[in-house]
């Protein structure tokens, strides 16, 4: 979900140019995957009309506003922490508002308001438009809830404030929602069922983008193989459209190609894939364009074959195989991630030894890996016992962990002796004569200054690596500049 942001990091505060005619200030965090942060932008970009600056302090805002996850238990648990702290600014500052958006505002509804008091409004994923009705019903004394799912893409006429960012890089929405329910995943319930935006109206965004020199894109969704344009409406509905409509559809590698022939200087990454759902025709566009780059998240959550059947993930391990070795065979470049899922409910240790092993055949460049936790409203919450041992989740949870940080090192090492190309992206954490950046198949590189800067593409000569990090040396500028 590219790497996809830990749901349970605590979100920062986003950062909107001052506009003299605004007069209240607006704090707004956000948790989860890249699509709650791209969201974030699009509220920011909402309010920054209804007379709202962003703020980084706290302790000034009139607005806070959450953008919350469901995907975990600890993460809804770290945004409980935030409202804790929010109270405690709210009894020196009465008048301030707060908001709670996102995943978790839809699975909790009006109940929120009774849970935590210190909350005035609560608005899900597809009600943004709605905030400055709501914040005027708030400002009035009351309590404001919109938590309905839409059948279109809400958002796709609505340019974001790009917030808080290096210049370099920027997420685009392509399509939302979930039609997948596996057992597990609170998406579809939160998200709404998947459909998708104009590709005209992608176009456009990315050409503002390239425009503003921008170097890098990521297209994203909670799906984007399932990417289908026939006109508006719902992906399920598509069996219902006109032969026209069918036709002239825009399926995601149609658009992929599309926005790759279109800007080739500019580097492509997209985010999730499910198995079941990605083409041959996505990773044979990927191979075709330079500019596309060579990694693919693509979540399998269990090597078992029964543990899949449970998760109703609709392919099998042998189905998963296959698909990889397409990805290596078409793309050998090209690095490959992983989510996995341990301690679902009735997985043995066969099924568990199934994971591992399916994990040594594809040796996984990078990995997010979590133990079950049971998730209110979804079908493994209805139907299955949550009955593996947390200490026998843990302990599975380790092996993996160790597995892959063994992968990750092997994959690694590979391009010791090597020369990359990197975009500059911003300065190294350890080291402020480094620069740090990514190569095409997202991993990351560091190495000395010189006469660089953020936004260049430069080549780097790998001369030594960690488990998750390249070390080198700039040798001269990319052809891509």
């Amino acid at each position: 979900m590219e790497k996809i942001i830990d749901e349970t990091k605590q979100g920062q505060p986003l950062v909107l140019d001052q506009k003299k005619e605004n007069q209240r200030k607006l704090f707004i965090e956000s948790y989860g995957c890249q699509m709650n942060f791209s969201d974030s932008e699009i509220v920011a970009s909402i309010l920054a009309k209804e007379g709202f600056n962003t703020t980084q302090r706290l302790e000034d805002a009139d607005l806070v506003l959450v953008n919350t996850c469901s995907i975990r238990e600890k993460a809804e648990q770290t945004v409980r922490k935030r409202l804790e702290k929010y109270n405690a600014v709210k009894k020196i500052n009465p008048k301030m508002k707060v908001g709670v958006l996102g995943c978790m505002a839809e699975r909790l509804k009006s109940k929120f308001l009774e849970e935590e008091k210190i909350v005035d409004l609560v608005v899900g994923p597809d009600a943004y438009k709605d905030l400055p009705n709501l914040i005027e019903e708030v400002d009035a004394g009351r309590n404001a809830v919109n938590v309905i799912l839409s059948k279109e893409e809400t958002y796709g006429d609505i340019s974001p404030v790009r917030l808080q960012s290096n210049g370099v890089s920027a997420f685009v929405s392509i399509t939302r929602g979930c039609d997948n329910m596996c057992t597990f995943c609170v998406v579809p319930f939160t998200r709404g069922r998947e459909r998708s935006r104009d590709p005209q109206s992608i176009l456009e965004e990315i050409d503002d983008l390239v425009a503003q020199n921008f170097k890098e894109i990521t297209l994203l969704g909670q799906n984007v193989d399932s990417y289908l344009w026939y006109g508006g409406g719902l992906k399920k509905d598509f069996d219902k459209a006109s032969e026209f409509q069918k036709a002239t559809a825009v399926n995601f590698a149609k658009l992929l190609d599309m926005v790759a022939a279109k800007h080739p200087k500019l580097r492509l990454r997209f985010t999730t894939s499910n198995p079941q759902d990605m083409t041959l025709d996505v990773i044979h566009v990927m191979a075709k364009h330079k500019n596309i780059c060579k990694y693919i998240h693509l979540p399998i959550q269990s090597g078992s074959d029964r543990i899949l059947k449970e998760m109703n993930r609709l392919h099998t391990r042998q189905e998963y195989f296959e698909l990889i070795d397409n990805i290596k065979n078409i793309i050998p470049e090209c690095a490959i991630s992983q989510d996995i899922i341990t301690g679902f409910p009735t997985e043995t240790e066969e099924d568990h030894q199934d994971t591992l092993s399916l994990m040594e055949y594809v040796k996984y460049d990078y990995g997010f890996m979590f133990a079950y936790s049971e998730r209110p409203g979804t079908l493994a919450e209805r139907k299955m016992d949550d009955d593996i041992p947390e200490e026998v989740k843990k302990r599975r949870l380790s092996e993996i962990i160790e597995v892959q940080r063994k992968h990750s090192e092997y994959r690694h090492r590979a391009f010791i002796g090597q020369t990359l190309e990197v975009l500059i992206e911003k300065e190294s954490k350890k080291s402020n004569a480094h620069w740090s950046g990514r190569t095409t198949q997202n991993t990351v590189a560091v190495f000395p200054k010189e006469e660089y800067k953020i936004g260049d593409f430069v080549m780097v000569r790998i001369d030594e690596c960690t488990s998750a990090t390249l070390l080198g040396e700039a040798i001269g500028y990319s052809d891509n500049n």
